[in-house]
């Protein structure tokens, strides 16, 4: 075998790749006559003559459907991104206790609120706190989405979490150990700054999934993007329309959220490599070594 072979698959010769060749382009032109077909019978149905897009030109529908739909699928989602971040590092945190009861209680309730369909957990909170008034009427809705979303998102940001402290090498927490570190100590200045940079596609694309299922909060009444789009092209009679320029706008967000985590993450992996690293003040670290470890020599 040589060295440039693959180890999981052989490489497909001549042959295979004249139908792999066939097959990507019988692919592609299903989805060009999909698309064909779909265009022709929107334009029959009228859906693209200008008056139906007209309405998109007046300040007064923006105004009025759109930008309130646009800031509430905004709220929602930086509520539960900010919620799911916290309640997911810390527990993703605790299943890594040295303590058996804390992995148990936190892997517990991970395991629980992953398991819960998003919408059925937005129906279920949205009944209790009316039932309960534990919210004001006019954020109930709002109260229900951000904390369905928090609960499901923080679960699998705890999973991201852990798995992404644990690929770090053990050399690393070794050598905190040995250098008189506390766990808590090894955990904020040692693993989780490598880990973050580590996780940092994975969390975006748990944070798109939430900006997402935001539009979830139609069924409860909740005033998002797509239920603002639907409303429009119901008062407007341009349905179609105005779903594709909502389409347009939550692809737009989610790509500008992707970019934006992007150069983060580019930027964060380029320090690293400078050696741009934080620097730990000279109080943070115990100064109690371990037996035999001299920490006072450079």
């Amino acid at each position: 075998m040589s060295a440039g072979a693959s180890v999981l698959f052989d490489a497909p010769g001549p042959k295979a790749r004249v139908r792999h060749w066939i097959y990507s382009v019988l692919v592609a032109a299903a989805f060009v006559a999909i698309a064909v077909w779909m265009f022709l019978a929107f334009q029959r149905q009228g859906q693209f003559a200008a008056e139906k897009w007209k309405p998109f030109l007046e300040a007064e529908v923006w105004e009025t459907y759109l930008l309130p739909g646009l800031q509430g699928t905004l709220t929602a989602a930086a509520l539960s991104i900010v919620g799911a971040l916290i309640f997911g590092m810390t527990f993703g945190i605790l299943r890594l206790s040295d303590h058996a009861w804390v992995r148990w209680v936190a892997g517990t309730i991970v395991e629980l609120a992953r398991a819960i369909p998003v919408l059925i957990l937005m129906i279920f909170l949205f009944a209790v706190f009316g039932d309960y008034k534990v919210f004001p009427v006019d954020q109930l809705a709002l109260a229900a989405v951000v904390i369905a979303l928090t609960i499901y998102n923080a679960s699998v940001i705890a999973e991201i979490v852990r798995a992404g402290i644990r690929s770090l090498p053990k050399g690393q927490s070794e050598a905190a150990v040995a250098l008189g570190m506390r766990k808590s100590q090894l955990m904020r200045l040692v693993l989780l700054p490598q880990a973050i940079t580590a996780m940092l596609p994975a969390l975006v694309s748990q944070m798109v999934v939430v900006l997402k299922d935001t539009a979830l909060g139609y069924q409860i009444t909740y005033v998002e993007l797509v239920r603002s789009g639907q409303q429009e092209g119901a008062a407007q009679m341009n349905t179609i329309p105005a779903l594709m320029v909502v389409a347009i706008i939550m692809i737009s967000l989610n790509i500008a959220l992707s970019f934006l985590a992007t150069r983060l993450e580019k930027r964060l992996r380029s320090r690293r490599k400078r050696g741009g690293g934080a620097v730990l003040a000279a109080d943070s670290v115990v100064t109690d070594a371990a037996p035999g470890v001299d920490i006072t020599k450079k």
